[in-house]
């Protein structure tokens, strides 16, 4: 009996030592072999990630599948993948302020000078040092502390019924505040961050006092209240309810290049106006890209900035959306090389951020709604 007992005492104890070890065996082969795997899998995932360039995260407030196709050719060449995020331009700039350090955003790209001074005056951004950029790209369509590059750029030009109106008429922004264009000028709204910016470049060339006077000339003169975007002022035209219209040229070119056939006519049916060619210059404005003050994929960043402002890209950039390409050693579409040459105002186009409030103050005053 105790035989019995001393040798199933034994047995259970060997039988527990035995699955003891089994069970440490198991859990540390188990554990050799998740970590083995991991490594390997995060081995291979490096590998993976140096053959296809890594990737960067993009947060942009132009929706256009022209810049998708651009993004694309740029992973094709470079292997890094551009995570898109689309958005509206003031939207994404409140996201990036909310999402601070831990926003996954490496770049930001906005239509208007305005904003990304804003976005750089909330320190979202940090400075790109790149010779491809400062050589692509002229000195007045970047900031002056390298924080943010243009892209693209539009004129705002007037725009004008070409069966009621003598283009003869009009040869400045300064123009449309005359008496005889009263109850005929359409415009948006003072919240429009192009008419914001107009405004701005005329407080940098004329001063405030001449900026405010023009602005009040177009209240007096408006043909309705502001509304609707630029497309809509030339439409209102169309249909009788002004002569001439203040919009950005890229605005025409796609309207002249719309599978709407009534905005085709109503755009052939306009004719275009470089304004304050023998003074100022016409206003032009750009699309731009910023690098994050949070990025965490710098480098490739600044590949991507570099590869846009090169003249493969500036030319799909030009030619599809009809905008002007920034980089000078790249021709307009032919569209816009149908209109002709202008002189372009002669400032940095920092100076629209830096007088943005000054803008909007003046547009309150005069009652611009």
């Amino acid at each position: 009996m105790k035989k019995s007992k001393l040798f199933l005492l034994g047995f259970v104890f060997i039988f527990s030592i035995l699955a003891l070890a089994a069970c440490g065996g198991s859990s540390e082969e188990e554990g050799s072999d998740n970590s083995s795997e991991s490594e390997e899998n995060t081995s291979e995932g490096t590998e993976e990630n140096a053959e296809a360039g890594g990737e960067l995260n993009l947060y942009t407030g132009r929706h256009y599948e022209t810049d998708q196709q651009l993004y694309d050719k740029f992973t094709e060449e470079t292997g890094i993948k551009v995570n898109v995020i689309e958005g509206k331009d003031d939207e994404l700039i409140a996201r990036l302020e909310r999402e601070g350090k831990a926003s996954e955003a490496d770049l930001f790209i906005t239509a208007d000078a305005g904003r990304l001074h804003r976005a750089k005056d909330k320190d979202l951004l940090q400075e790109v040092e790149s010779d491809a950029l400062n050589e692509n790209i002229p000195e007045k369509f970047r900031d002056e502390d390298s924080q943010w590059f243009g892209l693209t750029k539009r004129a705002r030009v007037i725009v004008y019924n070409k069966e009621t109106v003598n283009e003869d008429d009009i040869k400045n922004y300064e123009d449309l505040t005359k008496e005889e264009w009263n109850d005929k000028v359409l415009i948006r709204s003072s919240d429009n961050i192009y008419n914001q910016s107009l405004l701005a470049s005329m407080i940098a060339t004329e001063g405030e006092e001449a900026a405010k006077e023009w602005a009040q000339g177009i209240v007096d003169n408006m043909a309705r209240d502001p509304k609707g975007g630029d497309r809509d002022q030339a439409k209102a035209i169309a249909a009788g309810e002004g002569d001439v219209a203040v919009m950005n040229t890229y605005y025409l070119g796609q309207m002249l290049n719309s599978e709407d056939e009534e905005e085709v006519k109503v755009a052939e049916d306009l004719g275009v106006i470089f304004p304050n060619q023998d003074t100022t210059g016409t206003h032009v404005n750009i699309s731009g890209v910023a690098m994050t003050a949070s990025s965490k994929n710098k480098e490739n960043a600044v590949k991507f900035m570099e590869f846009l402002s090169q003249e493969k890209a500036q030319k799909d950039f030009a030619e599809a959306n009809y905008e002007y390409p920034v980089n000078p050693d790249v021709e307009p579409a032919e569209l816009l090389q149908s209109w002709g040459e202008f002189e372009e105002q002669d400032i940095n186009l920092t100076e629209l951020g830096e007088n943005n409030g000054k803008a909007i103050k003046i547009m309150n005053e005069v009652g611009w709604k």
